[in-house]
Protein backbone atom coordinates (compact mmCIF):
# COMPACT_ATOMS: atom_id res chain seq x y z
CA UNK A 1 0.00 0.00 0.00
CA UNK A 2 1.53 3.37 -0.81
CA UNK A 3 1.36 6.03 2.03
CA UNK A 4 3.00 9.39 1.43
CA UNK A 5 3.89 11.07 4.32
CA UNK A 6 4.51 15.40 4.57
CA UNK A 7 5.82 17.66 7.19
CA UNK A 8 4.52 21.08 8.04
CA UNK A 9 4.55 23.01 11.07
CA UNK A 10 2.32 21.18 13.43
CA UNK A 11 4.01 17.75 12.39
CA UNK A 12 3.22 15.21 9.76
CA UNK A 13 0.50 13.98 8.48
CA UNK A 14 -0.27 10.60 5.94
CA UNK A 15 -2.99 9.48 3.13
CA UNK A 16 -3.09 6.74 0.99
CA UNK A 17 -3.75 7.57 -2.34
CA UNK A 18 -5.22 4.24 -3.33
CA UNK A 19 -7.88 4.64 -0.20
CA UNK A 20 -9.65 8.13 -0.71
CA UNK A 21 -10.15 10.10 2.52
CA UNK A 22 -7.69 7.50 4.41
CA UNK A 23 -5.75 9.98 6.16
CA UNK A 24 -3.76 10.72 9.44
CA UNK A 25 -1.82 13.18 11.73
CA UNK A 26 0.99 12.61 14.15
CA UNK A 27 3.47 14.62 16.13
CA UNK A 28 6.64 12.33 14.97
CA UNK A 29 7.26 10.14 11.86
CA UNK A 30 6.69 7.27 13.85
CA UNK A 31 3.19 8.44 15.06
CA UNK A 32 2.03 9.09 11.45
CA UNK A 33 3.30 5.81 10.06
CA UNK A 34 1.00 4.04 13.48
CA UNK A 35 -1.58 5.78 12.72
CA UNK A 36 -2.02 5.37 9.14
CA UNK A 37 -1.05 1.85 9.67
CA UNK A 38 -4.30 1.50 11.87
CA UNK A 39 -6.30 3.78 9.52
CA UNK A 40 -5.77 1.71 6.25
CA UNK A 41 -6.62 -1.83 8.47
CA UNK A 42 -9.39 -0.24 9.62
CA UNK A 43 -10.53 0.99 5.78
CA UNK A 44 -9.81 -1.64 4.73
CA UNK A 45 -11.79 -4.15 6.99
CA UNK A 46 -14.77 -1.88 6.53
CA UNK A 47 -15.20 -2.60 2.86
CA UNK A 48 -14.37 -6.40 3.27
CA UNK A 49 -17.42 -5.89 5.71
CA UNK A 50 -19.49 -4.30 3.22
CA UNK A 51 -18.60 -6.66 0.43
CA UNK A 52 -16.73 -3.93 -1.78
CA UNK A 53 -13.68 -5.41 -3.59
CA UNK A 54 -10.07 -3.56 -3.19
CA UNK A 55 -8.81 -3.94 -6.05
CA UNK A 56 -5.49 -1.80 -5.58
CA UNK A 57 -3.88 0.30 -8.18
CA UNK A 58 -0.42 0.10 -9.40
CA UNK A 59 1.93 3.04 -8.76
CA UNK A 60 3.70 4.30 -11.55
CA UNK A 61 5.51 7.02 -10.29
CA UNK A 62 6.03 9.79 -8.11
CA UNK A 63 6.88 13.47 -9.95
CA UNK A 64 7.91 16.63 -8.35
CA UNK A 65 7.02 19.51 -10.48
CA UNK A 66 7.97 23.35 -10.21
CA UNK A 67 5.36 25.77 -11.37
CA UNK A 68 5.81 29.19 -11.47
CA UNK A 69 3.12 31.91 -10.26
Amino acid sequence: MTVVIEQDENGYAAFSPELQGCYEQGETWEEAMAMIQDAIRLHLEDRMAAGDPFVPSRMVGVVQVNVVV
